[in-house]
C-alpha cells in the first residue's frame, strides 16, 4: 500500500518541477472540490517549498480554485443529480464509486444543514471530511447559494493559507519531516480520514 500511495505522491510532486505546477496546482483543487478524492495540499505544499516567496501566491491559486470546484460540485447536485421523483445516472454514479459517498450520508446531511448551518460547511471545508460530499449535497438540497459560497470561501482559504503560512515560516524542514515520516503520516492521514467519516455518522447524523 505505502509504494502505491508513494507513487501517487511522487506523481503530484512532479508537478512542481514542471512550469505546469500551478496549472496542476488549479485543475487539482478545482476537482477535489467537486469530484476527485486527491487532496491539493500535498502539491501546494512542494511547489510552496520550492518557490517560498510565492506560498501565498499558490494558497490564492488553490483557494480560488477549490471555490470554483465547490460551486461545480453545487451545480452537480442542484443541476444533475434529480431525475424527476428520483436519482439520475449521476447520482448513481457517485453513490456507486466515490469513497464515502453513499446514499444514507447523503439523504443525512440534509437534516445537518438544516440544524448546523455554517458550521457543517466550515468544518467539511477546512478538514479532511470529503468536502465533494457537502458541495454535492448542498446543491441537491438547494441550500441557500450565498451562504454556501460565503461558508466556502472562508473554509477553503483559510486550511490553504495556514499551509502556506506553515511553509513560509519552516520551509524546507517540513518538507524533510515528510519524506522521513512519510509512511507514519500515511497512516495518521488514513486515521484521519477514517475518523471524518465516524464523525459524520455517528455525531452528526444523530
Amino acid at each position: 500500500m505505502f509504494k502505491i500511495l508513494r507513487k501517487l505522491y511522487d506523481w503530484v510532486l512532479h508537478w512542481a518541477q514542471t512550469p505546469y505546477g500551478p496549472i496542476a496546482l488549479f485543475v487539482l483543487s478545482f476537482s477535489e472540490a467537486s469530484f476527485f478524492p486527491i487532496p491539493p495540499d500535498i502539491l501546494l505544499i512542494a511547489l510552496a517549498i520550492g518557490y517560498r516567496k510565492q506560498a501565498y501566491k499558490f494558497a490564492f491559486i488553490c483557494s480560488i480554485a477549490s471555490i470554483f470546484g465547490a460551486v461545480g460540485g453545487y451545480g452537480i447536485g442542484y443541476y444533475l443529480w434529480w431525475s424527476g421523483d428520483g436519482y439520475n445516472q449521476i447520482a448513481h454514479f457517485f453513490f456507486n464509486h466515490v469513497p464515502g459517498f453513499n446514499e444514507g450520508i447523503f439523504l443525512d446531511i440534509q437534516k445537518q444543514y438544516d440544524i448546523y448551518g455554517f458550521i457543517i460547511t466550515f468544518t467539511a471545508g477546512f478538514t479532511p471530511i470529503p468536502f465533494k460530499v457537502f458541495t454535492i449535497s448542498a446543491g441537491a438540497f438547494n441550500i441557500s447559494f450565498p451562504f454556501f459560497l460565503l461558508a466556502s470561501t472562508i473554509s477553503r482559504s483559510s486550511r490553504f493559507f495556514l499551509v502556506a503560512f506553515l511553509i513560509m515560516k519552516y520551509g524546507e524542514k517540513m518538507d524533510r519531516f515528510i519524506n522521513k515520516y512519510f509512511n507514519l503520516l500515511t497512516i495518521i492521514f488514513v486515521l484521519i480520514v477514517i475518523g471524518s467519516y465516524i464523525v459524520i455518522k455517528f455525531v452528526f447524523m444523530q
